[in-house]
């Protein structure tokens, strides 16, 4: 009893040293102090098991004492883990084809996205496509029209790159609206995943046609049934645009452009033309349906911005997240992502009182350029309400903005390039949801 006594002093002294450790309101704890804690003396801070040091108890369970299954020629994920998957819409009436599935943010850790949750976004439908068939056709301001079968493109050098691509669709439903929707971080922020893409340069190709005096643009239109086609300014068409043929190692899925797509690092999503069958060299924008009636920024006055690729900074936490229950009090780790089109991840903040106090987040040591970011900090939950926001800054100084601040810039009508803060509302009783701070 008095050894039970100790203890549960001993605890009791370090979650006070945590309390007074707190580096923003609200809980938040100093990743540093932490590390230096024993976890295991510091109950009621963390969930976990006491084990009796008897190895005797331990058994073995009947799947450690019986043969699995046998290999197999592609890989699934576990049956236990089947609710992991693309938040897809039921089927468009309408417009068959058309429509998105989210990558389930919330579910997933690390940084790069599984090639099963990759986000889609279609404006017509998914084409079969026989890369036998299909063709490359580069021409206009050239010296030389050049035609590139998949069997030609799979012969050049090729680089691989991790980035990231978001819609520039992504989030809008949080531009607006007196009153935030219920939503889970995937549902709301999901149009958004980043993977390894491989492919070849479009300088190598642009360099073989010769592109001619007074050109400034190049145009790319898909083969599926939309033709969707958008501009590019041929300095970023030189600078860093792919071809991409792989990602993540395998053969890029229909659902990404199968069997090719250009792929334009840190710009909105829809510029990374999948089904990619044609690219010409122009003196300007070709200004198609979707760089015109869409893809551009209302702004209060009536007009609009057009050609305003990159995407913002921006930042999301994952978890605690819409939707999801904290079920217990004590140590919690709060995780999201960062990215933006203007470079890498160079500072996330975190707050659990709704902006007022701020903490730096720990971010990854790998700062890739164009390329998700994951932060983590210790927060420690006592059963008050909480409103988690995350903040950050990239390598150019870009500072993500609070919402308030984003939607006085546009029209209410405008859902592209939202990238204001995210606010995550912790009810006493635990529930997460999401609302406009």
């Amino acid at each position: 009893m008095q050894n039970n006594n100790k203890s549960e002093r001993v605890r009791s002294d370090e979650k006070i040293a945590l309390l007074n450790d707190q580096v923003a309101g609200n809980g938040l704890i100093s990743r540093r102090h932490l590390l230096g804690l024993s976890l295991a003396g510091a109950g009621g801070l963390v969930t976990s098991s006491v084990l009796a040091a008897d190895a005797g108890l331990l058994t073995r369970p009947a799947w450690s004492m019986t043969p699995g299954r046998d290999p197999s020629e592609y890989g699934n994920p576990s049956s236990h883990a089947a609710q992991i998957k693309r938040l897809a819409p039921a089927p468009n009436a309408i417009s068959p084809g058309t429509g998105a599935s989210r990558t389930p943010l919330h579910l997933l850790q690390g940084t790069i996205t599984p090639n099963s949750l990759h986000f889609e976004r279609h404006h017509s439908g998914v084409p079969d496509i026989d890369p036998a068939q299909h063709r490359l056709v580069l021409h206009g301001m050239v010296r030389q029209p050049l035609e590139f079968s998949y069997e030609d493109l799979l012969a050049y050098p090729m680089v691989s790159r991790v980035h990231f691509l978001e819609c520039s669709g992504n989030s809008g439903g949080n531009s607006s609206g007196a009153s935030a929707s219920d939503g889970s971080a995937g549902g709301i922020h999901g149009l958004l995943s980043c993977a390894e893409w491989t492919g070849v340069r479009l300088s190598t190709l642009l360099d073989e046609a010769g592109v001619a005096a007074g050109a400034s643009w190049i145009t790319a239109t898909g083969a599926d049934a939309a033709s969707l086609g958008r501009s590019v300014p041929l300095d970023k068409a030189l600078r860093d645009v792919i071809i991409a043929l792989y990602q993540n190692g395998e053969p890029i899925r229909p659902e990404q452009g199968y069997p090719m797509r250009m792929f334009v690092p840190g710009w909105e999503g829809n510029v990374s033309v999948k089904w990619l069958t044609q690219i010409k060299v122009t003196d300007g924008p070709a200004n198609f349906r979707d760089e015109t009636s869409r893809y551009t920024e209302l702004l209060p006055d009536g007009k609009s911005l057009q050609f305003t690729y990159p995407m913002g900074v921006k930042s999301v936490i994952t978890s605690p997240s819409g939707q999801m229950t904290l079920t217990r009090h004590g140590l919690h780790e709060v995780t999201g992502l960062a990215w933006s089109g203007s470079g890498s991840i160079r500072r996330v903040e975190i707050s659990a009182d709704g902006g007022r106090t701020w903490a730096d987040a720990l971010i990854d040591a790998d700062q890739r350029e164009l390329a998700l970011t994951r932060f983590r900090l210790p927060w420690l939950w006592e059963g008050a309400e909480a409103v988690l926001q995350s903040r950050a800054t990239d390598s150019a100084g870009n500072v993500q903005p609070s919402r308030a601040a984003w939607v006085a810039q546009y029209s209410p009508a405008n859902r592209y390039h939202f990238n204001g803060i995210q606010s995550w509302a912790v009810s006493a009783q635990g529930e997460v949801k999401n609302v406009y701070a």
